[in-house]
């Protein structure tokens, strides 16, 4: 799916600028340095790529691309989950009863 992929992509670029985009947070918010400094890693910081922030990541279902309620640990949103559960798919997972 087309959004999937977008979401990807976005994935991918936050995990390659990740280190550069904290090391440059990290500059800008030390009281200790100069503000010319500061105002220079600010900048270097609004040139990176906007989708490398992980921020504008959003959880997806891996299987629909729902984009709302989203089991993080297995990625797949609350329909899905509960689908494959039911067919004991998921290792691991049961229905609960009492």
């Amino acid at each position: 799916e087309k959004r999937n992929i977008r979401v990807h992509k976005r994935r991918l670029l936050a995990a390659k600028y990740e280190l550069r985009r904290k090391l440059y947070k990290a500059f800008c918010k030390d009281p200790d340095l100069p503000s010319d400094m500061r105002d220079k890693h600010r900048y270097k910081l609004s040139k990176l790529p906007r989708n490398s922030s992980m921020a504008r990541v959003r959880n997806r279902c891996i299987f629909t691309g729902r984009p709302r309620s989203v089991v993080e640990f297995f990625r797949i949103s609350r329909i899905v989950f509960r689908e494959l559960a039911s067919r004991g798919s998921l290792m691991g997972i049961k229905k609960s009863s009492w």
